[in-house]
């Protein structure tokens, strides 16, 4: 991607001088041409509402009340939520809402588009927040510490492909935007940054996440292990027969109290399995599904909705 953060350093004309809380990770942007590639790269229409994570200064948000229909910014620091109050309130009505909140405690509101520069710390837990958000909104554009957003956007085969590309695939499409240099920032931070554009599946895998996130953490344990090879492990045995016991005591009973023995999966009635049986059941799917031999630093998100649809099929699950 184009490297724009050389281009001009000068900060916007308004500037606050205000202490910066690093603890809080802000660092604001001051190159106006990152902030407005940023602007451009969001594609923001007329009638977008526009949620913005850690507006700070108010640089990006100046720019964005001139695009959007409303802007809705989430802001921790009291002291910038009153400064953004005072900067663009009286002007903007209620074309701008701020709360004054932390973003991952509350409840998202509607929106259509989100951009931040977020602070670094939270980077994984609002990614997650926002792709299990709903209604789907149309795009995200966030800036991230340039080795996460390497990750995010990270394909099968890449040196740092892992779960957090492999969970974020599963709903969206990632694409790297603009690298953005360290004294793009007031104060400077330690480490280089990247904007990446989040697009949200329209129709994600119904399935179980919890379930899902079962198997991953367990084929990523070791990534560059053979699938073969983790799941011969005693305690991943051991595992998917406690599970595969569980479910089935509850489907028994829940079939007992309805007074049908023909419902759930095929585990359902079954007697308990032993060890035995469960390791040569798993080889068995695996070998089916010939993936025995394939390494998960390798595998798409195809490769292991199948893999975890063939191990509930024969009543096995990872939750």
């Amino acid at each position: 991607p184009k490297d724009d953060s050389k281009k001009a350093s000068k900060a916007p004309a308004r500037c606050v001088t205000m202490e910066h809380m690093k603890s809080r990770g802000q660092h604001f942007l001051a190159n106006p041409l990152i902030i407005q590639g940023i602007i451009d790269k969001a594609d923001i229409r007329a009638t977008d509402v526009v949620l913005e994570i850690g507006p700070g200064n108010g640089a990006l948000t100046a720019k964005l009340l001139e695009k959007a229909k409303k802007v809705i910014a989430i802001e921790l620091d009291t002291r910038w939520a009153a400064e953004l109050q005072k900067r663009f309130g009286v002007m903007h009505g209620n074309k701008l809402e701020i709360i004054n909140n932390d973003v991952l405690r509350v409840d998202l509101p509607f929106f259509d588009i989100c951009v931040a520069n977020l602070p670094y710390q939270i980077s994984a837990p609002i990614t997650n927040k926002l792709l299990m958000h709903r209604p789907q909104f149309r795009c995200a554009v966030l800036m991230f510490q340039r080795e996460f957003a390497l990750r995010l956007c990270a394909k099968p085969g890449d040196e740092l492909y892992c779960r957090l590309s492999l969970n974020t695939s599963l709903l969206a499409e990632v694409q790297h935007l603009i690298k953005v240099g360290k004294n793009n920032f007031k104060p400077p931070p330690k480490v280089e940054s990247s904007v990446v554009r989040i697009t949200p599946r329209s129709n994600p895998p119904a399935i179980n996440y919890m379930e899902w996130d079962g198997l991953i953490r367990l084929a990523f344990g070791r990534k560059n292990k053979t699938l073969g090879a983790t799941f011969r492990q005693k305690d991943v045995i051991d595992l998917l027969k406690n599970n595969y016991n569980m479910h089935a005591a509850i489907m028994k009973s829940k079939n007992a109290s309805s007074g049908d023995v023909t419902m759930g999966d095929q585990s359902s009635g079954k007697e308990e399995k032993k060890f035995d049986e469960v390791k040569q059941t798993i080889l068995e799917i695996l070998e089916a599904e010939n993936m025995s031999e394939q390494r998960p630093a390798k595998l798409d998100v195809d490769h292991f909705l199948t893999l975890l649809n063939a191990f509930n099929v024969k009543g096995f699950h990872f939750a």
